[in-house]
């Protein structure tokens, strides 16, 4: 296979499987000895096992860092500070692409950037949506509601006045409390529903507090 052959192959796909080579007449093997010969000329990058990127300039658009974290593990959702970054609840940026998930834990270092996975037991696993992001990629991302429930879950003490307040959550964001409140209903975790009952007290007292402009 021919350098331009595949590109044409993959499109404009920034993240892709080596299965997606393997039609017509082609050989796996063969396919995947090439894959690891562009990867030593700098041409592509190797995410993990069975998946890749091509590396700029070859690139038509570069890979969205959350459609990524979708794709390194399934089945998995962006959520905690991560998610609450991307719905602009926290002010700083966040250089770890977090996410939850039914299987193992990890922290992963790649090309492409750094990447933890969180355990949740799987009747738990929800409260999140597919939203599109730039060059027609997409992500599953928790909902702002389900990301604070997250954030508190995995969070020793999280459940406290103190923690809230360190979150440095803007009350002026998209948080419903009536959804947050439901949310941490349907979790039967005593421990979220009180984080949900003083977050709830917390930000009303804060937009209370702020008036109108």
């Amino acid at each position: 296979m021919k350098w331009d052959e595949f590109l044409h192959m993959i499109d404009d796909q920034p993240i892709f499987e080596p299965a997606m080579l393997f039609a017509g007449d082609a050989r796996p093997a063969e396919v995947r000895r090439q894959l690891s010969r562009w990867v030593k000329a700098g041409k592509l990058y190797r995410v993990r096992r069975g998946l890749y990127a091509v590396a700029p300039p070859y690139a038509k658009a570069q890979p969205q860092p959350f459609a990524v974290a979708g794709r390194f593990t399934w089945p998995s959702y962006v959520s905690l500070q991560s998610a609450l970054a991307y719905h602009g609840l926290i002010p700083e940026a966040v250089p770890v692409v977090t996410s939850v998930t039914t299987r193992r834990p990890g922290h992963f270092d790649t090309p492409l950037g750094r990447y933890q996975f969180r355990h949740v037991k799987i009747d738990y696993f929800w409260g999140y949506r597919e939203f599109q992001l730039e060059a027609g990629q997409s992500a599953f991302i928790a909902e702002p509601e389900k990301a604070l429930l997250d954030q508190c879950y995995l969070t020793s003490g999280a459940d406290s006045l103190d923690y809230i307040r360190e979150l440095r959550i803007d009350p002026e964001g998209t948080v419903v409390p009536e959804k947050l409140i439901s949310f941490a209903a349907k979790s039967g975790s005593a421990k979220l529903r009180r984080f949900a009952s003083r977050f709830v007290s917390w930000l009303e007292s804060e937009r209370k507090g702020r008036g109108p402009e």
